[in-house]
């Protein structure tokens, strides 16, 4: 198995293939950037009068949304990528294909969302980080709690 020791690198697996070519495509579906919660959040911004950076690369983190004189990152975390209920997403986890991957990967990732989030608070940063779902169900409270932390 070719998955990475060291804790600090992101899990990969070159000698394992997709359970089947529907998993493949639905993985290769999942998006990054410009997501439909992140849309969403970002068209309500802009509709209240709030201008904003997208996806900063020179940022720790790559935020989602930046607000720069506020010092403002807005990361928009999906469940799955990010761990959201964790240990009943784990037990599931350890029921499917590739699970020693799926599990080091995002563990992986929840300790990079951690540092990232420390690293800018440190910088001076206020760091917002909302869950995809919580946006798809209710956009209006995740803007008024980012607009509270602007004011």
């Amino acid at each position: 198995m070719d998955l990475v020791a060291d804790k600090n690198k992101a899990p990969r697996f070159n000698i394992f293939r997709p359970i089947s070519e529907r998993s493949s495509t639905v993985m290769s579906k999942n998006r990054s950037k410009n997501t439909t919660a992140e849309l969403l959040l970002r068209r309500e911004l802009w509709c209240r009068g709030y201008r904003y950076r997208i996806h900063v690369n020179n940022m720790i983190g790559k935020p989602d949304i930046v607000f720069k004189k506020k010092q403002v990152a807005i990361f928009i975390d999906g469940d799955f990528w990010h761990g959201r209920n964790w240990e009943e997403r784990k037990a599931k986890l350890q029921r499917g294909s590739n699970s020693k991957y799926w599990i080091d990967k995002i563990q992986y990732n929840m300790k990079r969302d951690i540092n990232v989030t420390k690293e800018l608070e440190n910088k001076g940063w206020k760091v917002i980080r909302l869950w995809e779902t919580d946006i798809l169900k209710d956009v209006e409270k995740n803007v008024i709690k980012i607009i509270n932390v602007l004011k």
